[in-house]
């Protein structure tokens, strides 16, 4: 166990967050549903705090600068988790308005 440990580098967890970064971007340029392209934004995020985590490790450098890699994602989620709210009250109230969450459909604005 302790041998397939030190072959994991920060490297690894780099190729995970740009996977799931790149995989967040395609969804929110091809799905046509709103809430389809909100979980892009949460898969783009979730990326993102990949490369946080694995920035702020100690397999980085010995003397990493504590809990830094670990707090802004910590902040990050709790965006996304308010992100989530406020993008789902307009998809509903968009689907009262025009039976549909197809992001095409959305022509006009009104305030």
């Amino acid at each position: 166990m302790c041998g397939l440990l030190a072959q994991i580098t920060v490297s690894h967890y780099l190729v995970v967050g740009a996977v799931l970064f790149v995989t967040g971007v395609l969804c929110m340029a091809t799905k046509r549903n709103a809430l389809g392209v909100l979980m892009g934004i949460e898969l783009l995020l979730n990326g993102a705090n990949v490369n946080f985590v694995a920035f702020g490790s100690k397999l980085l450098r010995a003397d990493a600068l504590g809990l830094d890699g670990q707090l802004i994602p910590l902040f990050v989620i709790v965006l996304a988790a308010a992100e989530a709210a406020v993008a789902l009250a307009i998809a509903l109230n968009f689907y009262n308005n025009h039976t549909t969450v197809d992001v095409d459909k959305a022509e006009e604005l009104k305030g």
